[in-house]
């Protein structure tokens, strides 16, 4: 199992995001982009939340704490990819603004065509090995092979096939769980998350990360006076990140390789992994504490 992932964990991280992504296009419609007009001020806090500050947190901990290449990576893919469809779910538990929630997870999903390579140049390029280029076209042209194109197609079945969208979504979102499951698997067995290497220190940034978001997009809206349900659905948007697409990132950036150690590469999938792990964990405590204060 170890070799056959290792050889093939590219192809792993491209069809469990290709399975989230139809998944979240059969939920969808053109109506869903066009609620953004509806509460302009929310979508905008949230947009800037998602596009600046969640990259200037992660620049704090990369530049200012001095975090390793590895972990530096991790923290710039999770800052760089935009809220997943798990994060419309969660507002929905949270009695949040469920349309504000869905557009801004549709609008960040095409505009991080642009920035998501972006924010990854700006971030880690200085950290990588002597003489690597960030791939930012590359980059770009995954994003919309596996990203963008299959949340269109999505959207499309929805549009043909409504009666039967929630239950292809359903599957979907399935498989892409279980695919995620098979690259904990391979990547364990192949010795590639490993704690003690990684570290009880790193461990606690990529906490620390997660609680800064969450603290901040909870507290931003809330200065600027947003409704409760405003409120949850940019909290829970901003701090439930599409890890999925980390997945397909940290797998571009750096392919495993059967029988060769690869550090940075091992540390960057255990620092997206840890934070997918851990925004959920925290969501489990966000959504009755919100659903409490929009009862």
């Amino acid at each position: 199992m170890s070799d056959f992932y290792l050889a093939h964990e590219y192809w792993f991280a491209a069809a469990q995001l290709v399975l989230a992504m139809l998944g979240m296009g059969a939920t969808l419609t053109l109506a869903d982009f066009r609620r953004v007009f509806a509460d302009p001020q929310g979508f905008g806090v949230g947009m800037v939340l998602q596009l600046l500050v969640a990259p200037a947190l992660a620049w704090v901990f990369i530049d200012l704490f001095g975090v390793g290449p590895g972990l530096a990576v991790g923290l710039a893919v999770c800052a760089a990819v935009p809220g997943g469809t798990v994060s419309n779910v969660f507002t929905y538990f949270a009695q949040g603004h469920i349309a504000l929630s869905i557009a801004l997870t549709a609008v960040a999903t095409v505009a991080c065509l642009i920035t998501t390579p972006l924010i990854l140049d700006l971030l880690v390029s200085h950290h990588m090995p002597a003489g690597f280029d960030m791939p930012s076209g590359r980059i770009a042209v995954e994003i919309g092979a596996t990203l963008l194109l299959p949340l269109i197609l999505g959207m499309l079945y929805l549009r043909m096939l409504p009666a039967s969208a929630a239950t292809f979504s359903k599957w979907c979102i399935r498989g892409s769980l279980f695919v995620i499951g098979l690259i904990v698997i391979g990547a364990l067995t192949a010795g590639r998350l490993d704690l003690e290497s990684f570290g009880l220190v790193n461990v606690g940034y990529v906490f620390g990360f997660v609680l800064a978001l969450a603290a901040v997009s909870y507290g931003v809206p809330r200065l600027m006076g947003l409704s409760s349900s405003d409120v949850t659905a940019i909290n829970v948007e901003v701090t439930v990140r599409n890890t999925n697409l980390g997945l397909l990132i940290k797998a571009s950036l750096f392919p495993a390789v059967v029988g060769t150690s690869d550090p940075v590469g091992d540390n960057t999938l255990f620092a997206i992994l840890l934070y997918g792990a851990l925004m959920l964990l925290l969501s489990a405590a966000l959504i009755p504490w919100h659903r409490r204060r929009n009862a």
